[in-house]
């Protein structure tokens, strides 16, 4: 960015926002959602998730979350001013701005701030990933089941940060097509460390171009039955060639990563339509609808009638967050132009 003020850390209001709003709770569990996600307890469930611990020496702020156990979904945190640890003894790892940390599910957390920073700012996105997004989550450097990333040039931190900030934006807002912009951002992170994690191990390797074709040729006929068989026979393979090369090059089998993609889908029609869910299984490809409510449930922990009441509550209650701040705005408008009559003695 031209601007370099658009990511330094001490001009990002947000994090004035937190602090203030730190200073006038008494009590972690009376934050709003803002603040609550950076408490332990927080329920992030499925829905995307981004924001920034500003973490000060002494804050409320200044512990370590300890998560034996991981997430359900994925985190993925770059530091942006200060430092940051990670783990104890050998596994020791200390982050700086630029550096990126990639959580995934079911890896141990055990980070925060190091102690020989006044300061640890992070901003960090919660994510389920789409299924084919499988390639771009494995990094070189590993620590205990956590990859890192070092991006101390200062053209990629500031195209990184920018993304980050987007995300945020994006996920915070309620509609559908919102939440595939934080989506698209957030693939664009994960393809900009991809791209440079390849650079930097100078490697020529690229999925095969049969592979990319049956993804192709499944994403575009979801709601059809295609076999193993037939999508083999499309890219001029045998079933069983074109199954290794898919393990190979996306990480899972054709009929899981069809799975993700279908139930990828759902999820989003679900957000944004009363389509009954029977109808839903036979768009998506089950002609079975109890099927097709196992296969969500298992990608989701939720079945796709409690999905779409969660997201319906989700969207209500942030349409009254921003009528409450429009009251509010107006409120305060109101008494700074009409000022109240003074009481004669």
């Amino acid at each position: 960015m031209d601007d370099h003020s658009y990511f330094d850390p001490a001009q990002d209001p947000q994090v004035q926002r937190i602090f203030n709003k730190l200073s006038f709770r008494s009590s972690p569990k009376n934050y709003d959602k803002e603040v609550a996600a950076l408490f332990p307890g927080f329920e992030f469930g499925i829905r995307l998730v981004a924001g920034i611990t500003p973490i000060e020496k002494g804050g409320p702020l200044d512990f370590h979350i300890d998560r034996p156990n991981g997430m359900h979904g994925w985190i993925i945190n770059l530091t942006v001013d200060g430092q940051g640890k990670l783990f104890d003894g050998k596994n020791t790892t200390i982050v700086k701005p630029g550096d990126l940390v990639l959580f995934p599910p079911d890896a141990q957390h055990f980070y925060g701030r190091d102690p020989d920073a006044d300061k640890w700012w992070h901003r960090w996105i919660y994510f389920q990933p789409r299924a084919f997004w499988k390639p771009w989550l494995q990094w070189d450097e590993e620590v205990n089941g956590v990859y890192i990333m070092r991006h101390r040039e200062e053209s990629r931190f500031s195209e990184l940060f920018r993304l980050f900030v987007e995300v945020e934006k994006w996920a915070g807002l309620s509609d559908s097509l919102s939440a595939d912009l934080a989506f698209n951002r957030l693939e664009h992170i994960l393809l900009f460390c991809a791209r440079m994690n390849r650079a930097e191990k100078k490697s020529n390797i690229e999925i095969d171009e049969r592979v990319l074709a049956a993804c192709t040729l499944i994403s575009n006929n979801l709601d059809k039955p295609l076999t193993v068989n037939e999508i083999a026979s499309h890219v001029c393979l045998s079933p069983s060639r074109l199954s290794h090369l898919f393990r190979k090059y996306i990480g899972t089998g054709i009929v899981q990563w069809r799975d993700g993609q279908r139930i990828q889908y759902a999820m989003q029609v679900l957000r944004v339509s009363n389509v009954p869910i029977k109808a839903l299984s036979q768009m998506v490809g089950y002609e079975d609808p109890l099927y097709f409510s196992r296969v969500f449930r298992r990608h989701t922990n939720m079945s796709p009638r409690t999905f779409r009441e969660r997201s319906l509550s989700m969207i209500v209650r942030s349409e009254g967050e921003q009528i409450d701040n429009a009251l509010d705005k107006a409120t305060a408008v109101f008494a700074a132009e009409v000022p109240l009559p003074k009481h004669s003695s």
